[in-house]
């Protein structure tokens, strides 16, 4: 790639995801997609060459749309990014808390701050970003209407902090992966690894049961499994699973091996833990 590299995110200039970048590739150009969709098409076709995607919240639980799409891309998991979020009810410099009537962002985003939002009695609408908000509230000019987004959103539209830190739990906190097209793998011993995958476990009785069993006998730790229902079909479930090691490691390599036994997996990634995890258990490190 020549040029300035490119990091592709989903919302506006000023979302929590183009934090993200800033924090982690100060040096890339972030570059806002409308959708998660076209952030996983500008990665595949070359336009960037990573991504910088939301995958789930302490608070809130996972993000729409991810566990379909990462199995059905072709693109790969090279990182792990932890952001501590702190939400900011936003509106126009003039407006006050007593002309406010309704709380517009992304439907994660007035989740997170659910409580809050109802202790102001204000009404929440969803909408498509959280820094999107913040722009459509100033170009309402409209004192009733305010926006939940960052900081950096705020000072990105001309907007004023009506209200600072509006998140219902301390330790909210979003996961972000880090996509690129090529595959790029952590190589075994340079600290805590991350091993990503899918799988879709053979219509038989026992079959999860037997697809786990292979990393409990070799004592491999699992920190995540989700399902999800593969092309509306009731009987057909998909797992995402999320597991302490590397496919290189010994133990590892068997119990994917065993897994072969009882589903079609594929690995969507290898990569370094972030240290954020540390603070939940002794076999993390931050990035």
């Amino acid at each position: 790639m020549t040029g300035r590299q490119k990091i592709a995110y989903q919302g506006e200039p000023g979302a929590n995801s183009h934090i993200a970048c800033r924090d982690v590739y100060p040096d890339f150009e972030a570059v806002p997609f409308q959708t998660f969709e076209e952030c996983f098409t500008a990665l595949e076709d070359g336009t960037v060459g990573l991504a910088m995607i939301p995958v789930e919240n302490s608070t809130a639980g996972r993000v729409a749309d991810i566990h379909h799409l990462l199995p059905n891309s072709s693109v790969h998991i090279i990182g792990e990014y932890f952001l501590p979020i702190r939400h900011q009810l936003v509106g126009l410099p003039r407006a006050t808390m007593d002309d406010l009537k309704t709380v517009h962002s992304h439907p994660q985003a007035l989740a997170q701050c659910r409580n809050a939002i109802r202790a102001l009695g204000l009404t929440a609408v969803p909408a498509a970003d959280t820094a999107g908000s913040a722009r459509e509230v100033a170009e309402w000019d409209d004192v009733t209407k305010a926006a939940v987004a960052s900081r950096l959103a705020a000072e990105e539209y001309g907007l004023r902090v009506l209200k600072a830190d509006l998140e219902d739990e301390e330790h909210n906190t979003t996961r972000f992966l880090i996509l690129s097209n090529e595959r790029l793998r952590a190589a075994a011993g340079v600290g805590p690894i991350v091993t990503t995958f899918v799988f879709k476990v053979r219509n038989m009785p026992a079959a999860l049961y037997k697809a786990m069993g292979g990393f409990a006998t070799n004592g491999i730790n699992m920190t995540k499994l989700e399902s999800c229902m593969v092309s509306g079909n009731f009987v057909a479930t998909q797992f995402l699973a999320d597991i302490e090691g590397s496919p290189e490691d010994p133990a590892v390599e068997r119990a994917f091996s065993e897994l072969g036994f009882f589903a079609d997996y594929r690995i969507l990634g290898v990569y370094r833990a972030s240290r954020f995890r540390e603070r939940y258990g002794p076999a993390t490190e931050r990035a």
